[in-house]
């Protein structure tokens, strides 16, 4: 009569676990406006591809991706976690968000125009696809609803 999970079990659930985790302190980064933080989480060689499509190689890269964000160009962001989908053996994880912004505060150009569009609070949602490898992102892949599909000619 089995008491509890084998061996084999425990250490999937720990895997499983360490990934939520990982994911949830990344994403609290973002919501703390701590760009630095969420560069730690990054391999050195890490792929971010980002929802419109645009591939970033390295840190310098994704960091100045992330750059107008921080500097608050569309206003305060914070991506609430909809739902977690973990793969432990391979390292893997897909997060559903919404991304919501705020835009009550003074602002620049930007968010003054998104204020007039869509009002002081909005949110869009998407997901990533976070590949991690010993404790590190090796790929964030984003995707969000649109109005229009992004569409790329050629062969896949």
């Amino acid at each position: 009569m089995s008491t509890g999970p084998s061996p084999s079990e425990e250490s999937r659930q720990a895997g499983r676990e360490q990934l939520e985790r990982w994911v949830l302190d990344f994403t609290d980064a973002f919501n703390r406006d701590d760009l630095d933080a969420v560069m730690g989480w990054f391999h050195p060689d890490a792929v971010y591809e980002t929802y419109d499509g645009v591939h970033c190689r390295g840190l310098a890269a994704i960091r100045a991706a992330f750059a107008p964000q921080f500097r608050g160009d569309f206003g305060r962001i914070r991506f609430l976690t909809e739902d977690l989908v973990v793969d432990a053996p391979a390292g893997k994880v897909v997060l559903r968000w919404r991304c919501q912004h705020d835009l009550s505060g003074p602002g620049a150009l930007k968010p003054w125009l998104y204020r007039l569009m869509y009002g002081r609070d909005f949110g869009w949602y998407g997901l990533d696809v976070l590949h991690w490898e010993n404790g590190r992102l090796r790929e964030k892949r984003t995707y969000a609803q649109a109005g229009l599909p992004k569409v790329r000619r050629g062969p896949a």
